[in-house]
């Protein structure tokens, strides 16, 4: 168990460090050592800025799971990603060098879970409630997705304008859970992410949080990350 790589975990937009709370649950329960902190989203250096400070807490290699925004801020860690062993991408954006999120969804009419976003006077959007518990959060019992409505972490507008830098996914070895019913990211975005990544990909039949809904598929593609960089004892 002292050798395992620790987890961190990277939340999205519209969401925050509950949103994994099954999946830490599972990882503690084996063992391992887990961080899931809260980004401020209020643009993706301030972002990467808090997962650089979780990493150079860490005491030895770390592996780093992102979900939706949250791939944004681990591709955007570039080469120097201290203590980072391998990334894991669930249904998250893994952008090349140049591209940004607001170009990428441009090019199709706006998903279900985005085509309505509030923005307030400071410049964050928000999901409204039906967009988030019927679309975004479409196949987690209504109850606990109004439960993730409610703490839901808005997202600065500016951050879909940031254009991506040298990506991490580049110079590591990468894995990713394509969400194939995502109503948030096209699925065959995130199946184009994962491919020119040469990530190792599973397709689940899950919506956006699959996290939330779908524990197991992620914890078991975690699991494969995990057995790739684990030092043989």
């Amino acid at each position: 168990m002292a050798h395992r790589p620790n987890i961190v975990l990277v939340h999205g937009a519209w969401a925050d460090g509950s949103c994994w709370s099954a999946v830490i649950e599972r990882l503690q329960a084996d063992g391992f050592k887990v961080t899931a902190p809260q980004f401020p989203e209020t643009s993706l250096a301030a972002d990467v800025a808090r997962l650089r400070q979780v990493l150079n807490r860490q005491d030895g290699p770390t592996v780093v799971v992102g979900h939706s925004y949250g791939g944004q801020i681990v591709t955007a860690l570039g080469q120097d990603a201290p203590n980072v062993v391998a990334l894991v991408y669930i249904a998250a954006f893994g952008l090349d060098e140049g591209e940004s999120i607001g170009a990428l969804l441009s090019q199709g009419p706006p998903t279900p879970a985005l085509a309505h976003l509030e923005f307030d006077a400071q410049g964050f959007a928000w999901l409204p409630e039906d967009d988030f518990v019927n679309h975004f959060a479409a196949d987690v019992e209504p109850t606990k997705a109004r439960v993730m409505y409610a703490v839901q972490q808005p997202l600065a507008g500016s951050a879909l304008e940031e254009v991506m830098g040298a990506p991490a996914w580049r110079s590591h070895p990468s894995w990713f859970l394509v969400a194939d019913g995502d109503q948030a990211i096209p699925p065959a975005a995130q199946r184009q992410f994962a491919a020119r990544m040469n990530a190792t990909t599973v397709e689940v039949p899950t919506n956006h949080v699959a996290m939330v809904s779908h524990p197991e598929d992620v914890l078991h593609l975690i699991a494969n990350a995990v057995d790739a960089v684990q030092p043989v004892r």
